[in-house]
């Protein structure tokens, strides 16, 4: 990785959210992506380079922490997953598959003479769905959506044929079946050859030209099918040649198989299809060996795949190894390698994001990159223009290897003697100077809330699907009513009642649509605190961040009270926050500056005027540790300490990295010193790691 500062990185890795957030609604929510697969996957990878080096400057809007997108806009009903469905951490080299299955033998303290099998199989580039089977029988069919809700595609599955209606043999009494719906190269060819006749007709019918270029036809396999099953009308999805293909499992009564090889071909066995490319693999070598076999044969395989997915095969490890924000540590996806094209950059854009930050997205000429239309990418910052030397008119090499917006990797032009692009020392929405703070590479706008840019897209940000999710207040209405004087702040969005009147009369909006919307926002008067504090858009606080805070201080002003002292200067206050997992100096930092903004803390008692929110309380879990801060110092004999901070917060305690008076429970390894010391002072329970494991099993 090129050398690049912290400033450098946060700068990045704001982008890289907002870009890959994007593409993920173009993708998941509206099947119309605007680049590849291997596009995406080059921003998330870069993401997560970044993530790696920096730890302390993931965003709580990181997209290593958000799977799909929300479905809110969809015809279809809503189903909640009893299970949610997530996404995998991606590799992109053999150095990564080490790397994936060194962090599982790590995790799982396994000696050098113990071994752990792999399964591995084709990844297929498919829209993910689930089906629920209850007493064999089909009874609910959803989409993936965000991981947490889905859409309700039962009728349409039905005309499905490789799902059947029934299970074979016997089955559990509940068990749900995670798979990919996808459709054949050769039906995709033909369901475009179909639409393209069909428009030729309908040409010839009304005596009209035909112009081939108007017609509408799918972009690649991978949307035609998520198009196909995403009908409102099942009829249309019959007339589609959709496949399905399972790869696991979520809630089940029963799992009759300890192994996920074992439980693949006893799915089989029920009749659900399976991958022909399925195999066990006892090491990095075999699993390496599949990949390039998939890869070989990836050409002639009659569906599109992505990638190789390796899963632990004992499923006694994949409970231990569990999961992080979106992904289970116990599978990776082995994507294969990015794809390249050359073309002109036609403009270079300044965008303004909620944080003021400007933006520079190149313009351009279309081209076909792996099978998808090409026409912005992301320029990251003002170094990264530096860097490259890039101008409008320049040939540039772009590389897609993801889902979100494509990365320049060469300008082919740079020597040309031509003027060097000015970065805008001024924003382009307001006119405030721009700058860059000491060693930050981002330049931000001054004008903070007098910025419209900054002001809308904080709203937007506020009202999104993580923060109050308030249905019906979209983009386009925000920027509607910020236009006519109704939004500048959040606040504002609760006094929309008393303009229902005048929304009204406004073009496009019906009794039943301004009913709804005023229902929505009513329904948000008393929301849930940790959401209302990452609606706020404080740096540095995202979505786990705000969860983490609230989880320890369970009231906003109580928040707020630690980290106004913090700023002035109260030790015990910071190292009170500090001492929350998960909670470092930025974090403290960002609290405090914000509280410390009189403009701020104006929008803050003025959203707090219109909105009540409940006690924070984490969902009870019945364990003798739930609600409790336990520490763990020394070495662990039997486990990783990741392991066992994973196995406290599922017993619902709070796992901490430092012994204070809030401490209540201390496990003490071999080796214990200094923690060990201080709990014995305070008077804190302390245990060893055998009576840690007493916990652990009593609670099931």
């Amino acid at each position: 990785m090129n050398q690049i500062t912290e400033a450098e990185a946060a700068n990045e890795l704001m982008r890289l959210a907002k870009a890959i957030a994007k593409h993920n609604k173009l993708y998941h929510a509206e099947d119309a992506p605007e680049i590849s697969d291997a596009e995406f996957d080059a921003l998330v990878r870069r993401n997560a380079e970044l993530e790696e080096q920096f730890p302390h400057l993931v965003r709580e809007d990181s997209p290593s922490k958000v799977v799909g997108h929300e479905i809110s806009a969809s015809p279809l009903s809503k189903v909640q997953h009893e299970v949610a469905m997530l996404s995998l951490d991606n590799a992109f080299s053999d150095e990564e598959v080490e790397d994936f299955v060194g962090r599982v033998r790590r995790f799982l303290s396994l000696g050098e003479d113990e071994t752990v099998a792999f399964t591995a199989e084709d990844k297929i580039d498919g829209l993910s769905c689930s089906l629920r089977y209850e007493n064999g029988e089909l009874v609910l069919a959803a989409t993936r959506g965000d991981g947490q809700v889905g859409e309700n595609v039962t009728p349409n599955v039905a005309h499905i044929s490789d799902i059947p209606q029934r299970l074979s043999g016997e089955v559990p009494e509940l068990f749900e079946v995670r798979g990919e719906v996808y459709m054949a190269k050769a039906d995709f060819a033909a369901l475009n050859a179909e639409l393209m006749e069909d428009a030729r007709k309908a040409a010839a019918e009304k005596g009209t030209e035909f112009d081939p270029a108007k017609v509408r036809q799918f972009a690649n396999p991978r949307n035609a099918a998520a198009g196909s099953l995403r009908q409102k009308d099942a009829s249309v999805t019959a007339r589609r040649p959709l496949r399905f293909l399972a790869h696991g499992w979520g809630a089940a009564s029963e799992v009759p198989c300890d192994t996920q090889y074992g439980m693949m071909q006893r799915m089989a066995e029920w009749g659900l299809p399976i991958s022909p490319d399925l195999v066990l693999c006892n090491d990095v070598k075999d699993m390496l060996q599949q990949y390039r076999s998939i890869s070989e044969a990836r050409a002639g395989l009659p569906y599109d795949i992505d990638g190789v997915v390796y899963k632990v095969d004992r499923l006694d490890l994949q409970k231990r190894l569990g999961f992080v924000a979106k992904a289970p540590r116990w599978a990776m996806a082995h994507k294969f390698p990015a794809e390249r094209a050359e073309t002109v950059l036609e403009h270079i854009d300044i965008q303004v994001g909620r944080t003021g930050k400007l933006t520079p997205v190149g313009r351009l000429a279309p081209v076909l990159v792996g099978g998808v239309t090409v026409t912005n990418v992301t320029l990251h910052n003002r170094d990264e223009i530096a860097r490259l030397g890039v101008r409008p008119g320049d040939r540039v090499v772009i590389q897609r290897a993801g889902d979100v917006i494509p990365q320049v990797v060469d300008n082919l032009t740079r020597d040309e003697d031509r003027p060097a692009f000015v970065f805008p020392d001024h924003c382009p929405e307001c006119g405030s100077e721009a700058v860059s703070e000491e060693g930050e590479v981002d330049v931000r706008c001054t004008g903070g809330l007098i910025c419209p840019a900054q002001r809308t897209e904080r709203l937007k940000h506020f009202v999104s699907r993580a923060a109050l999710d308030i249905e019906g207040l979209g983009e386009k209405t925000i920027d509607q009513f910020f236009a006519l004087g109704w939004l500048e702040s959040p606040a504002d969005i609760f006094r929309l009642k008393d303009r229902e009147a005048e929304i009204l009369a406004l073009d496009g909006w019906k009794e039943k649509s301004v009913e709804n919307l005023l229902a929505s926002i009513e329904a948000k008067r008393e929301p849930d605190a940790a959401r209302l504090l990452f609606g706020l858009g404080i740096r540095h606080v995202g979505a786990v961040t705000a969860r983490d805070l609230l989880k320890y201080f369970h009231e906003l002003p109580a928040l707020r009270e630690a980290a106004e002292k913090a700023r002035d200067g109260d030790e015990e206050a910071a190292g009170l926050l500090t001492s929350i997992d998960g909670i470092g100096g930025a974090v403290v930092e960002a609290l405090g500056d914000f509280f410390h903004e009189e403009h701020n803390v104006a929008v803050w008692e003025d959203l707090l005027g219109q909105v009540d929110p409940p006690r924070y309380e984490v969902e009870s879990v019945d364990s003798p540790v739930a609600g409790k801060t336990v520490v763990f110092t020394g070495k662990l004999e039997t486990m990783s300490r990741d392991e066992a901070k994973a196995q406290a917060e599922r017993l619902g305690a709070k796992a901490s990295g430092s012994v204070s008076a809030k401490t209540d429970l201390l496990v003490a390894g071999p080796g214990a010193g200094s923690k060990l010391k201080k709990a014995q002072e305070l008077g804190i329970e302390v245990i060893d790691e055998a009576g840690w494991a007493e916990i652990v099993a009593a609670a099931g």
